[in-house]
């Protein structure tokens, strides 16, 4: 027997069960960013939730007036922090930061915040395939 070494046909084996090794890592890696970035969209869904329960708890009379019922989208800035600000204007500047800022770290990222007595509701939405729409959510309830 004069065989020495491998053969072409082991060598091209050995190529295509290693290529489709490489392929199922790169499969892997990328599934893994994504759910890295969703992860870290839900992070900051999460802690634009808790600014704005905060926004409200700190404007407790903005609050009392039922001034953050039912904000939703964007607004204009009351340009109103130099000088200080009304209760209402407080409500209306928190409102347009807030939305700016979901804006600016979320993917079409909006929020709305409803008040049903006793609690407050926070959802924020936000493509987090973008894909057009805006199908992911968080939820948050407080009482002030």
């Amino acid at each position: 027997m004069n065989a020495r070494g491998f053969s072409l046909l082991e060598v091209l084996i050995a190529l295509v069960i290693f290529s489709f090794g490489l392929l199922a890592l790169a499969a892997l890696m990328a599934k893994g960013l994504q759910y890295n970035t969703s992860a870290l969209h839900r992070s900051y869904a999460s802690s634009q939730a808790y600014d704005m329960a905060d926004r409200i708890r700190a404007n407790h009379l903005g609050a009392a007036e039922d001034r953050y019922d039912s904000i939703l989208g964007s607004t204009s800035n009351p340009d109103c922090i130099s000088d200080g600000c009304t209760p209402a204007q407080m409500a209306q500047f928190d409102h347009w930061e807030w939305s700016g800022t979901n804006a600016a770290v979320l993917p079409a990222g909006s929020g709305k915040v409803a008040f049903e007595d006793p609690n407050y509701h926070i959802t924020l939405t936000w493509d987090d395939d973008r894909d057009g729409n805006a199908d992911d959510s968080f939820e948050f309830e407080f009482r002030p």
